[in-house]
């Protein structure tokens, strides 16, 4: 009976991790002491052709005015281009030009969201997977620019809401 036993905890923990395929990579925010892991609000393959939803929306911390978000990015993103989006608002409220930044090299994996201004308040930090839609136009041919260059979108976004704190 115990070797009968000894030989099913090996499927039970299979069973218990799950076989299937992973899902989407996800995105860790760090603020003020706090984290949370960020599944995609959109993610699509390489292609651009088969994307998923996320119905669960945005996640949100609480970020005291000046304090900076942290950002880990897992490998699964850091080996296609990508980028970061950064919305905030000055110290009178008022929304300011969102700060972009762009990482090709494969070798970042973390970034730091700041405001240039202790006063100023973080509102969203956004990242972006970059992939190459391959959708065709009305003439039949691939979508491209005037140069004949593939274009370029978001196959995957992942948003950080913040609750001033």
């Amino acid at each position: 009976m115990r070797h009968r036993l000894l030989g099913l905890l090996p499927l039970g923990a299979l069973a218990l991790t799950g076989c299937g395929t992973p899902g989407p990579p996800e995105v860790t925010f760090f603020a003020d002491g706090h984290a949370v892991n960020a599944e995609p609000l959109i993610h699509c393959d390489v292609t651009v052709q088969k994307c998923e939803q996320s119905e669960d929306g945005a996640p949100k911390l609480k970020v005291r005015p000046g304090k900076p978000v942290q950002i880990s990015v897992p490998s699964d993103v850091t080996e296609t281009p990508w980028l970061v989006n950064v919305q905030y608002a000055n110290a009178k409220g008022e929304l300011q030009p969102v700060k972009q930044e762009v990482f090709t090299s494969g070798k970042q994996y973390a970034y730091t969201a700041t405001t240039p201004s202790p006063d100023d308040q973080l509102l969203v930090v956004e990242i972006q997977q970059v992939g190459v839609a391959t959708s065709v136009n009305a003439a039949g041919k691939p979508n491209a620019d005037a140069e004949g260059n593939p274009q370029l979108v978001a196959r995957a976004v992942w948003s950080l809401q913040v609750q001033p704190g």
